[in-house]
């Protein structure tokens, strides 16, 4: 069995540059910034968050969760991705997801919610084609490419792993198809099993190594002294983070409670097939810091 990776998302409103300093400190394998263009509560933008972090670390990998792929040009991620890939020395895991969940930004950024899954697909198509070649031509659905050279190239020789994220078939079949890595998010053990399965499947059909893919989750993770306290932090966070009820679906769906449940529920994961997790803490204002410190001592060792 290969080891078992952890990162941390960092929190959405706010990065704070001495926290993810500490992550790396404690033992994290990787650092995650959310993005979304407009959504409904404050979140900065993901490239230009790693870029200040990745002048603050040294070893720690660096990735977005998620970049949403259809909402801006393919070129335009290209590069952004490539800066970010450069200014961290190689760090960078491009995770990337299609959205869709606050339509209004679809709509602003001048995007057919309809049209985003084939907008991601083709997009990652021309990444790595501009990782990876000069003088690219390419004649696509949305975009066109006249023969243009992306310069410089990123540190990571074809450009950085592009883990795909959501929770559709379409998702398992991109990540299949054409990713490094499976990042699918609300899922329940058994569903990741069934998922990761799939996920292999087409990537055997496609021709590609399954092995070579990264199996990972997005999981949002409530620490408090009681099972009870910490689900009742999680439910009033994820309602309000996702404007929707979370009451009946987060026994599910979050790792709660007191450092020993979070393990074995972590440990029900592990044996579905997750290989590197992007804990997402749920802490009271102010004490972010105090659970990752609870996470990096009393959870993680427990579970490598």
């Amino acid at each position: 069995m290969s080891e078992v990776k952890f990162g941390v998302v960092m929190p959405w409103a706010a990065v704070r540059l001495e926290e993810a300093e500490r992550a790396e400190e404690l033992g994290f394998d990787s650092i995650w910034t959310s993005e979304h263009i407009f959504f409904y509560g404050p979140i900065l933008d993901a490239f230009t968050s790693l870029a200040a972090i990745a002048a603050r670390t040294r070893r720690i990998l660096l990735g977005t969760a998620v970049t949403l792929l259809p909402l801006r040009p393919a070129a335009v991620v290209a590069k952004e991705a490539t800066s970010v890939d450069i200014i961290s020395g190689g760090r960078l895991i491009l995770g990337v997801g299609v959205g869709g969940e606050f339509p209004k930004e679809f709509e602003a950024c001048g995007v057919p919610v309809r049209e985003r899954g084939a907008r991601a697909n083709e997009a990652i198509r021309i990444l790595r084609l501009l990782w990876r070649e000069d003088d690219v031509r390419y004649e696509g659905r949305f975009w066109r490419l006249p023969g243009v050279t992306l310069q410089p190239k990123p540190v990571q020789p074809g450009g950085p792993p592009i883990w795909v994220a959501g929770r559709s078939e379409a998702a398992m079949r991109r990540a299949g198809r054409l990713g490094d890595g499976y990042m699918p998010y609300l899922f329940s053990p058994e569903r990741f099993r069934d998922g990761w399965e799939k996920v292999r499947r087409y990537a055997q059909e496609a021709g590609r190594d399954p092995d070579q893919i990264t199996p990972a989750l997005y999981q949002f993770i409530s620490l408090g002294d009681s099972y009870e306290e910490a689900k009742a932090r999680a439910v009033q966070d994820l309602s309000v983070r996702y404007n929707q009820p979370f009451e009946g679906i987060v026994d599910r769906y979050v790792v709660m409670g007191r450092p020993e449940e979070c393990v074995r529920r972590l440990e029900q994961y592990v044996e579905a097939g997750v290989r590197h997790f992007l804990l997402v803490p749920i802490f009271p204002q102010g004490r972010f810091l105090e659970h990752l410190e609870v996470y990096a001592r009393d959870v993680i060792p427990r579970l490598r």
